[in-house]
């Protein structure tokens, strides 16, 4: 008997709401291992509330559906247990952390498995090395707190890396060094590397320079309007904006 394909992270009409303000309305998305998928979308569209909802943030109430990570109901677990079984993220406002270095925060990103020379080489290849022994963020400027960011996320080796809005206040030396850690970290650097299933955040697609996505999709007004290629769509929406986009996909629904 053929055992059924599970794929890594399920969706089904989620539901969310922040206090008495529905913001998801009804999500169904799925991502495969090994897949990358970006999510586009207005601002207060509804993205980082998804992210949000899959980390199990507070203050985010999920009303109604499912989510399961790898065939495991998502909502039963802690953030810690999230993720411990493989789930990552780097914020779009990473905040500073007095009192831990960034040394100390890989290590326990990675879970304490990590040797010296590993750390040091995910460090250089962000160019955070100088940074490693002092508080995580504190006085770093925005470029430097997103390659910090990413060394973490590096170290801990999620089986699926979220990205809130990766390009978001950093110049544009910044977003090639961030974005290369992105596609090293997803896709590898051999064909033979194993591939990371990822889901990016971006408001304005400019990542997608450096990161191969398998698929796109629009989150506009709490739903989940279209998918395609993720460059095509990031041309049309340049073209017509995420209302001309969506809205004929919104009227039929």
């Amino acid at each position: 008997m053929t055992t059924p394909h599970v794929p890594l992270l399920r969706i089904e009409g989620l539901r969310v709401s922040i206090g008495e303000r529905e913001v998801l309305r009804g999500i169904d998305l799925t991502i495969d291992h090994g897949e990358t998928h970006v999510l586009l979308g207005p601002n207060g569209g509804g993205k980082t509330t998804l992210l949000n909802a899959l980390l199990g943030m507070p203050g985010y109430e999920i009303t109604a559906g499912s989510i399961h990570f790898d065939g495991r109901d998502l909502l039963e677990l802690t953030i810690d247990e999230r993720a411990r079984i493989g789930i990552g993220i780097a914020f779009q406002r990473p905040p500073s952390v007095r009192g831990i270095t960034l040394r100390t925060m890989m290590r326990l990103a990675a879970g304490g498995e990590i040797d010296d020379a590993r750390l040091h080489e995910i460090a250089s290849s962000l160019d955070v090395v100088r940074m490693l022994d002092r508080d995580v963020n504190a006085g770093f400027s925005g470029g430097e707190a997103k390659r910090a960011e990413m060394a973490q996320l590096i170290a801990q080796e999620p089986v699926l890396a979220l990205f809130d809005e990766p390009e978001s206040g950093v110049d544009l030396e910044n977003i090639a060094v961030v974005g290369a850690a992105m596609q090293r970290l997803l896709k590898g650097e051999k064909a033979s590397d194993p591939k990371r299933s990822g889901l990016i955040i971006t408001h304005t697609g400019h990542i997608l320079e450096y990161v191969n996505a398998d698929v796109g999709h629009v989150l506009y007004d709490g739903r989940l309007a279209c998918a395609g290629n993720p460059r095509d769509l990031v041309a049309e929406i340049g073209e017509q904006g995420f209302e001309k986009c969506v809205e004929c996909v919104l009227c039929e629904r």
